[in-house]
């Protein structure tokens, strides 16, 4: 077979979630909810939100109305779905029919809700300086008098991951001033933010990327697996190259391995010799420039010749693999491909 197979942990997962829930309540009884987003962060968002909501999450959050229409679909009519893009033009009927909750994010958005959809539930989110979504301040005080009723006031933390950095205060204070004197549920923290600890938990916390094995939840336990099939192996002579642009020489005599998966697959170009693969406890370079099909990888230090090895697993989280690309274990996880076969491991 010349796929890869992604194998996905839903012990993990249910287990991540848990733990981050429990952070959010044990000193300020905050609910955790859970974000599923980009298709669960590419592991498949019906798979993701039945597994978490069994686990215990009420509350669910999608990037669009679109995705949250997916969500209930699966779920059915009682967890509440939130949209963090608010309500868009041409969503109302979206939101109404699925009954989704979208976070409104600017007065045009309110109008458009309000105007539309008159009983129908929202939030707000406001912005506290990560300046991306949100209220403006100004607009915010304007506004607020009209969203007595809304379900839920949230902000987004820009520096969360760095639990030193000053931004985390400032923002948190003004959160703070933006919501004095109102009884709304509040929302700050996503995963960071709910390592940071009870002063950023509020009533409900909304982790995304731990549940799914990411930094910076150090403690989480992987969730993904991913081992790619070896097509061919060759001895390789010193001083030749390997790949397109023959960007990579051999010093010494090598014996490379060819296996299927590429950017096609979601690893990227920027992998080219600097990625590991590994073979048991044997790491094995990768070599020469990733291609949309191919990977050439030194398996000369193994004992034997392997059928497959691992890009993703024991040796080698999203964020060890994301750091030799010199990207972040997001963009590793939401871009692994369709062509994976995908293996399901259940509680």
């Amino acid at each position: 077979m010349a796929t890869g197979t992604l194998t996905i942990d839903l012990g993990a997962l249910t287990a991540n979630y848990r733990a981050l829930a429990a952070m959010s309540s044990a000193e300020t009884s905050a609910e955790a909810s859970a974000v599923v987003k980009a298709d669960g962060y590419g592991l498949g968002a019906a798979l993701v939100a039945k597994t978490l909501a069994k686990a215990g999450a009420r509350r669910f959050f999608v990037a669009t109305a679109e995705e949250g229409v997916t969500i209930r679909q699966t779920l059915g009519q009682g967890p509440e779905i939130n949209v963090f893009s608010g309500h868009m033009a041409g969503d109302t009927t979206l939101i109404r029919n699925a009954h989704l909750t979208p976070m409104l994010n600017a007065p045009e958005q309110l109008t458009r809700h309000q105007n539309a959809l008159p009983d129908h539930p929202f939030g707000v989110q406001l912005n506290t300086g990560m300046n991306r979504l949100g209220f403006e301040p100004a607009d915010w005080a304007a506004c607020r008098d009209h969203t007595t009723n809304a379900t839920l006031l949230m902000s987004h933390l820009a520096c969360a991951d760095m639990a030193d950095h000053p931004q985390n205060a400032a923002q948190l204070s003004a959160f703070h001033a933006l919501t004095a004197g109102t009884d709304t549920p509040k929302s700050l923290a996503a995963t960071g933010g709910t390592l940071l600890g009870p002063d950023y938990h509020f009533d409900l916390t909304r982790p995304g990327i731990g549940l799914y094995g990411g930094a910076p939840f150090i403690d989480a336990q992987p969730v993904v697996r991913l081992s790619l099939p070896i097509i061919q192996t060759r001895d390789v002579a010193q001083g030749e190259t390997i790949g397109y642009a023959a960007t990579y020489t051999t010093q010494t005599p090598r014996k490379i391995a060819t296996l299927s998966a590429g950017y096609a697959d979601g690893l990227i170009r920027a992998m080219s010799s600097n990625a590991t693969l590994w073979h048991g406890d044997t790491p094995c370079p990768l070599v020469g420039r990733v291609s949309m099909d191919l990977l050439t990888v030194d398996i000369t230090d193994c004992t034997d010749t392997p059928e497959h090895l691992d890009i993703l697993g024991p040796h080698q989280t999203i964020d060890t693999l994301a750091a030799a690309a010199n990207t972040i274990g997001y963009e590793i996880l939401t871009s692994l491909g369709r062509r994976y076969t995908r293996k399901v491991i259940t509680p």
